[in-house]
């Protein structure tokens, strides 16, 4: 390894573990912690979303886009406090819709601000507010244990089922570096992302499936569900990772942003994430009903 790659690797190293002391650390500190790192992901994340789609010529309306993204994760961490008061809980119904009106806005806006493929510029400010801050307010919702969580009192503040699933996501992605490094031999989406092989989607799959398993036994509520979660986890976070690629392939930059050195932008380190949070979200729910 040379001098440069060493510069890199411990770049990389130093980001990496600055990310995860405060990704850990405001989760664990309290819930009000996490809500504002949920802010800062949400509008760190959305403006880089909306500065790719301006390099592909669309003009869109970050203030409201914005608005609406923070307005829908403060009503679902609202709506998900065990100790919300009678005004609280129905200060988080009612900000769904204002966050409905505000999408809404959005295409009444366009009147407005005279810029040119008015439709483009609607289509992807609100893809904005669903690719991004919709996952990120689920999240709230994963941090309570999900719907009548087996074993988990409703509603309660429970860190370490959100953590886990965040180690969750950290370790497909590791596990599928590695393999592919070392195993990597069958491209597994050259058009989109060349550098990926199957045998890292294994790797990152049996990752991601131990560190579920590994969790549900600490925290048993049960290994057969983490271990399904891990699954579906792995499974649809590194489609999240190919079409965070897609979208930088089509504007033709290698990284997203420059928000942690040595590892790219707010989409670079969260793309897996932000896909994966809906299924897992809805194997929550599905597991709660059976």
């Amino acid at each position: 390894m040379g001098n440069s790659e060493k510069r890199t690797f411990l770049v990389r190293l130093l980001s990496g573990c600055v990310l995860f002391v405060v990704v850990v650390g405001a989760i664990l500190i309290s819930r009000y912690s996490l809500l504002a790192l949920l802010y800062v992901m949400c509008i760190g994340t959305m403006l880089e979303f909306y500065k790719l789609a301006r390099a592909q010529g669309a003009e869109p309306n970050r203030t409201l886009g914005i608005s609406a993204g923070i307005l829908l994760v403060s009503s679902a961490f609202l709506y998900t406090q065990q100790d919300s008061n009678f005004i609280q809980n129905n200060i988080g119904m009612l900000l769904v819709p204002v966050v409905m009106l505000l999408m809404f806005c959005i295409f009444i806006a366009e009147l407005f601000r005279k810029k040119e493929k008015p439709l483009a510029n609607i289509a992807v400010t609100i893809c904005g507010i669903f690719y991004i801050a919709l996952p990120l307010s689920l999240l709230c919702f994963i941090a309570v244990g999900g719907f009548k969580f087996p074993m988990i009192e409703a509603q309660a503040y429970q860190p370490w089922i959100l953590l886990s699933y965040i180690f969750i996501i950290w370790a497909n992605d590791i596990g599928a570096y590695l393999a592919g490094v070392t195993l990597g031999r069958h491209k597994m989406f050259p058009r989109v992302s060349p550098k990926k092989s199957w045998e890292g989607f294994v790797g990152g799959i049996v990752a991601a499936v131990g560190i579920a398993i590994l969790c549900g036994w600490l925290i048993r509520p049960g290994i057969t569900f983490w271990a399904g979660l891990g699954l579906i986890a792995a499974v649809s976070g590194v489609l999240g990772d190919l079409v965070e690629s897609l979208i930088k392939r089509s504007i033709g930059v290698k990284d997203s942003g420059t928000m942690m050195p040595g590892h790219g932008g707010w989409l670079d380190r969260f793309d897996s994430l932000l896909i994966a949070t809906p299924f897992v979200f809805v194997y929550f729910i599905i597991f709660a009903l059976i």
